[in-house]
C-alpha cells in the first residue's frame, strides 16, 4: 500500500494539441484541476520535486509538434498533458539514495508546481549555492554546458581568431561571446533589436554587433565586419544567416551547429544554397547537443564558477513571475521578446 502524504492542488501548463506554424499562448492551457500526493510511492526509487525555476528554451518548440524520430532524443509532448523542460527544484520527498529531502537539484522536470520524477538520471544535485539558483537554468545548466562544449570542444578556438555568433544575446550566445573574448578573439554578434545590440557591446564586451533586421544584404553586412573572413561561427539561427556565413568563412573555419531557431516554426524549412563552400574551404561543420558532453560537467563547473565569482563573466536573465506567465514567456522566444535567458519563477525557495 502506498504512503499517504499531504494531497495538494498542482497547477500545470498543458499542451492543448499539437502545434503547426508559430506557437500561440492559446496552444497552452493553465490547469489547476489535478492534485498530487507529496509522498513518493514506496519502492519507486523516485523523488518528489517542488519546482522553483523553469527554463524556456527554443528546442521545446519541436516537442510541440507531432512526433518525429529525431535520433530518439526527446519525445514529443502529449496533448492534454503537462509540458516539460529543464528547471531548478527542491526535493520534497525521496525514495532515491542519491537525493534527500531539502536537496536542491537541476534537470528535467514538468511545467507544474510539483513533479514526481522516477527517472533521476537527468537530475543533478546543486552543491554550489553562493550564486543565484536561477543560474542553473542557464549559465550553470544546459545552456552553459552547450556554450562551453560548442565553443571549446567543437570550435577549438585560438587566440586572435575571428568569431561570429548569431542570436548572440540569448541564453547560449551571450556566453559564447564572453568565452571568446576571454580567449583573446575578435567577436561579433547579431541580434534583433537595438537594445540587444547595445547589450552585446556594452555588457558582454563584444567588439561589434549588428541588428540583422536592419540589413538588407547579410553577405555585405558580414563582409563589413569580417573583411578577412570568419574563423568560427556559432550557429543558432540557420536559413539565410547560415547561407551568408558560408560565403564568408575562412579556409578551415569551424561551425558549431547549436540550433536553427529561424526554422522551427516553418512547415517547409528554407533551403541553403551555399553548401559547396564547406568543400571549397574545407570547413568543419558539426552539430551537437549538450547531452554529449555531460561527463564534462564537473570540469565545466571548475571553469565557469570562478569566472562568475570573480565577475569576469556576466549573465543576463529575463524573468517572469508565476507559472501562469509561462506560456507567454515561452512563445515570446520565437519573436525575440526576451532579453537574455528566459526564466519562469514558479516559487521562491
Amino acid at each position: 500500500m502506498g504512503q499517504i502524504g499531504e494531497i495538494v492542488k498542482n497547477k500545470q501548463v498543458i499542451l492543448k494539441n499539437f502545434v503547426r506554424g508559430f506557437p500561440k499562448e492559446s496552444d497552452l492551457l493553465i490547469s489547476s484541476e489535478n492534485s498530487i500526493n507529496l509522498k513518493v510511492p514506496e519502492g519507486s526509487n523516485g523523488v518528489l520535486l517542488k519546482n522553483l525555476y523553469l527554463s524556456c528554451d527554443p528546442y521545446m518548440r519541436s516537442l510541440m509538434s507531432e512526433p518525429v524520430d529525431i535520433a530518439g532524443l526527446f519525445p514529443s509532448y502529449v496533448p492534454s498533458s503537462p509540458i516539460g523542460g529543464y528547471g531548478v527544484s527542491k526535493v520534497v520527498d525521496s525514495e532515491h539514495p542519491k537525493f534527500k529531502k531539502g536537496d536542491l537539484v537541476w534537470g528535467t522536470t514538468g511545467w507544474e508546481e510539483y513533479s514526481l520524477n522516477t527517472s533521476t538520471d537527468s537530475l543533478f544535485k546543486i552543491d554550489h549555492t553562493d550564486v543565484p539558483l536561477s543560474y542553473y537554468t542557464g549559465i550553470l545548466g544546459m545552456p552553459g554546458i552547450t556554450a562551453y562544449a560548442g565553443f571549446y570542444k567543437i570550435c577549438n578556438p585560438e587566440e586572435g581568431e575571428k568569431v561570429f555568433i548569431s542570436a548572440a544575446s540569448g541564453a547560449v550566445g551571450q556566453l559564447v561571446g564572453q568565452f571568446a573574448k576571454l580567449m583573446g578573439c575578435y567577436v561579433v554578434g547579431t541580434a534583433g533589436s537595438k537594445e540587444k545590440v547595445d547589450l552585446l557591446k556594452e555588457k558582454f564586451g563584444f567588439d561589434e554587433a549588428f541588428n540583422y533586421k536592419e540589413e538588407a544584404d547579410l553577405d555585405k553586412a558580414l563582409k563589413r565586419y569580417f573583411p578577412e573572413g570568419i574563423d568560427i561561427y556559432f550557429e543558432n539561427v540557420g536559413g539565410k544567416m547560415l547561407d551568408a556565413v558560408l560565403l564568408n568563412m575562412r579556409i578551415r573555419g569551424r561551425i558549431a551547429v547549436c540550433g536553427m531557431i529561424s526554422q522551427y516554426n516553418l512547415e517547409k524549412p528554407e533551403g541553403v544554397e551555399n553548401l559547396m563552400n564547406i568543400n571549397y574551404k574545407r570547413i568543419k561543420m558539426e552539430g551537437f547537443i549538450f547531452l554529449d558532453y555531460l561527463p564534462e560537467y564537473p570540469k565545466f563547473l571548475d571553469t565557469v564558477l570562478p569566472l562568475i565569482r570573480e565577475a569576469k563573466i556576466t549573465y543576463i536573465e529575463d524573468t517572469v513571475e508565476g507559472l501562469e506567465s509561462g506560456p507567454a514567456a515561452l512563445v515570446g522566444l520565437f519573436s525575440g521578446l526576451n532579453v537574455g535567458k528566459q526564466v519562469v519563477v514558479v516559487a521562491h525557495e
